[in-house]
């Protein structure tokens, strides 16, 4: 006779201090959320500017997203390496995200780069809080990637700071 020992999820496992390990797959996952509402924000502006500085934006715009895009393949992975479930729909991203979508019908070019620079700000400081929690749980792996995605966020926001920054 063969038993099987029932494996525990993720979710429910704890660690020594108590910590619910399955607090840093949600996090990634409402992080994912919140770089798919900035990605397809960062596009919405990329199709949607205009001025003086159209080309000039535009580029910068289409790169930050194509960042931003190749970003949630490895978060999403990540969730499945822990062992749990990530994003399934659109819907699922809307009712996770913190990143406010903009359906304005228009929205001027400097508006648009002060708006995405407190996303990637916000980005960033979403980051550090699931850094710290991955340094508390031991799960080096997500705190290396996350170290990344933190410079990487910082560095659009730089860019976006220094395009509305007054001439």
């Amino acid at each position: 006779m063969t038993t099987h020992a029932q494996v525990e999820p993720t979710r429910y496992r704890e660690d020594a201090r108590g910590a619910n390990r399955a607090d840093i797959p949600v996090a990634l996952t409402a992080l994912l959320a919140d770089m798919f509402a900035t990605y397809l924000k960062t596009k919405n502006f990329h199709w949607h500017v205009s001025g003086p500085h159209f080309r000039d934006y535009h580029l910068l715009l289409d790169g930050q997203a194509t960042q931003i895009l190749a970003t949630t393949d490895t978060i999403a992975e990540r969730v499945r390496k822990l062992g749990a479930q990530t994003i399934k729909s659109i819907g699922h991203i809307s009712r996770l995200q913190h990143i406010g979508d903009n359906d304005a019908d228009e929205v001027a070019p400097h508006d648009m780069l002060r708006e995405l620079l407190q996303d990637n700000q916000r980005l960033a400081e979403q980051m550090m809080k699931l850094h710290t929690l991955c340094d508390e749980q031991g799960d080096v792996a997500s705190a290396s990637l996350i170290e990344v995605w933190i410079d990487e966020a910082q560095g659009r926001a730089w860019f976006l700071l220094e395009a509305v920054r007054p001439g």
